[in-house]
């Protein structure tokens, strides 16, 4: 084929790359002019959470998700509580059945021997993390569901058992970091996310207002509020939900599960 006009599609190429260059560097896109999103998730289901946590969310109408382990005495005895929770909004996601965490890692003296997840095989552990898929189907109807490996250890047995799991899930949290660089590049089975623990509201709303200066998202993993483990009190908690409900045009604070899906979306289209 002779080429007529080199400069015309010399030019053509030109505009292409800048085209693709244009819509590489847009600012990502969140619902209704929002500058970030913003995701409360609580992990082990813990009493604290039913009696603080959701009350404190429902008072200011924000949706929060729960990453539930199915041997939590609270799934025994408060099952209608977590239920009731569901049918308000707030996400039930997976944890796995027992908390099963890498005892060979540093500091987890506290792992007991039978639930140590070097001793898991990766098969054992796929299988017990899509069995508490259906526990949490049973509860919420639910069939779009995240999952938080508890203490964020990827590896039963040694090996990777995650990866395996990403048919199973619209999303899952896979390392620190609760400020997500970049939103374009995110895999949305590898998010970050800050699980914090005695610190104070504004020390929580700085790092929201660092996902908003960024244009990308906040996720925070809490345990106790008010109570139990790994607390924060109830008016850290609470500071930060008034910031969140005073400032809804900024932020976008919703269950991980609806951002996950968003955000796929999103991606999809660039």
């Amino acid at each position: 084929m002779t080429i007529k006009n080199p400069s015309l599609l010399i030019g053509l190429g030109l505009t292409l790359v800048a085209n693709m260059s244009f819509a590489a560097d847009k600012p990502f896109t969140w619902p209704n002019g929002t500058k970030a999103a913003v995701n409360l998730a609580y992990d082990d289901a813990l009493a604290s959470q039913l009696d603080n946590a959701i009350p404190a969310l429902n008072k200011y109408s924000i949706k929060g998700t729960f990453y539930l382990n199915v041997v939590s005495p609270t799934l025994v005895n408060r099952l209608d509580a977590w239920r009731a929770a569901a049918q308000k909004g707030h996400e039930l996601g997976n944890h796995s059945i027992f908390h099963q965490c890498s005892k060979s890692s540093p500091g987890r003296d506290w792992v007991t021997a039978d639930r140590d997840l070097d001793k898991v095989s990766v098969i054992q552990m796929q299988d017990q993390v899509k069995v508490a898929n259906a526990f949490l189907h049973a509860i919420d109807g639910k069939t779009e569901r995240t999952y938080t490996p508890p203490c964020i250890d990827l590896n039963a047995g040694g090996a990777n058992y995650v990866d395996g799991l990403k048919s199973e899930f619209v999303a899952i949290k896979a390392k620190p970091g609760g400020v997500t660089p970049d939103m374009d590049t995110l895999d949305p089975y590898a998010v970050g996310v800050d699980f914090p623990t005695n610190i104070t509201g504004k020390e929580l709303i700085a790092v929201v207002k660092e996902a908003a200066a960024k244009g990308t998202m906040a996720n925070f993993t809490f345990h106790g509020i008010g109570g139990d483990h790994l607390s924060i009190s109830n008016e850290a908690h609470e500071e930060l939900l008034k910031y969140l409900a005073d400032n809804k045009e900024v932020y976008w604070t919703d269950t991980f599960v609806n951002i996950m899906k968003y955000v796929k979306e999103q991606q999809a289209k660039k």
